[in-house]
């Protein structure tokens, strides 16, 4: 079976946010500086049974959670590929939308660089990562939080590899979630992981150059601290050795295009899209509105100028965050 690689250009565009996310640590070389904290903003850490480990979460409570005793709708808003629970609230601006439409939870949770997938082959079965946001996430924050714990009241979003996240487990459990995002998504992850297995080809996850990962160490050295999760801080560490699909039919059954078609159309969640025209996972984007199109499903799209990368990330996360906000509130009767 020959290897399938990550493209150069992406793994090189990851690096260079990993960078980023190491530059504005430093006060001055060598001394990383951690950032205080956005109001409303607190790191949440709980023990999970589907991957075995304990694992962390960043949630935002709207300025008046202390002061009340209401429940509030949560949005779940998941990372990219090499990103982490903190680069949401902290970098990207979502921690200042979610206070500024006051009436909304947001969860960030951590999921490495695992796709969101329940991995067919791994050891001892820890590598469950669609078990882990849809039943210990989840349930950790209704147990823990005053969400409003129903379908109306939860919404699914992320960039990237979150975003693909965002459409494969929200179609998987549509009883869950009455808005699905996706910002800059890789909705074709599952369906080139599908013709890939086809193929006869290995996916090769940690193909990186020897200038590719002595910057990813550079990176390493101190985000790891920021993440701060025992054994699963560092790029390596984060990335699952188990092996994701063995057939085709097991990739498919993730496929945001597959498994829409298995949703009662009564029954599927709002959909919101949006990508940079800069952007090539932008022709990805283009196709699922298609798909909406010919089948007469309702949704959102935007496309703006724009690369995959934090710039415009923190430009789209506030249209996102207020078109789903919008879906939970009439959904929950709260709208004229």
């Amino acid at each position: 079976m020959n290897n399938i690689r990550f493209p150069s250009r992406l793994i090189m565009a990851l690096v260079g946010l990993l960078l980023l996310s190491s530059q504005s640590l430093l006060a001055q070389p060598g001394k990383p500086v951690v950032p205080p904290l956005p109001e409303g903003l607190r790191t949440i850490e709980f023990s999970s049974p589907a991957v075995q480990r304990t694992m962390k979460y960043d949630i935002v409570l709207p300025p008046d959670y202390e002061q009340s005793e209401k429940r509030y709708p949560v949005i779940y808003l998941l990372h990219g590929y090499m990103q982490n629970y903190t680069v949401w609230g902290r970098n990207l601006g979502a921690s200042f939308y979610a206070r500024n439409l006051g009436d909304l939870i947001l969860v960030l949770p951590d999921a490495g660089n695992t796709w969101f997938v329940n991995y067919a082959e791994s050891e001892n079965g820890k590598d469950q990562w669609e078990d882990y946001l849809i039943e210990d996430v989840i349930g950790h924050v209704d147990a823990n939080f005053r969400t409003i714990n129903e379908r109306a009241g939860r919404a699914l979003a992320g960039l990237s590899m979150g975003g693909f996240g965002a459409f494969s487990l929200g179609l998987r459990h549509p009883e869950m979630f009455i808005s699905l995002g996706s910002t800059s998504g890789a909705l074709n992850f599952a369906r080139d992981r599908a013709e890939a297995i086809g193929e006869g080809k290995l996916l090769d996850r940690n193909a990186r150059s020897p200038e590719q990962q002595e910057a990813i160490d550079r990176a390493d050295e101190f985000i790891s601290s920021i993440i701060d999760i025992p054994g699963f801080s560092k790029q390596d560490e984060r990335t699952p050795q188990s092996v994701d699909f063995v057939t085709q039919e097991q990739a498919l059954a993730y496929d945001p295009f597959q498994i829409i078609f298995k949703v009662q159309k009564s029954n599927l969640p709002h959909f919101y899209i949006d990508a940079g025209t800069e952007d090539s996972l932008v022709t990805v984007a283009r196709e699922y509105m298609g798909l909406l199109l010919m089948n007469d499903v309702p949704f959102d799209f935007m496309q703006s100028r724009g690369k995959h990368n934090s710039e415009y990330w923190r430009r789209s996360i506030g249209h996102m965050m207020t078109v789903q906000n919008e879906i939970m509130q009439r959904a929950l009767g709260n709208r004229p």
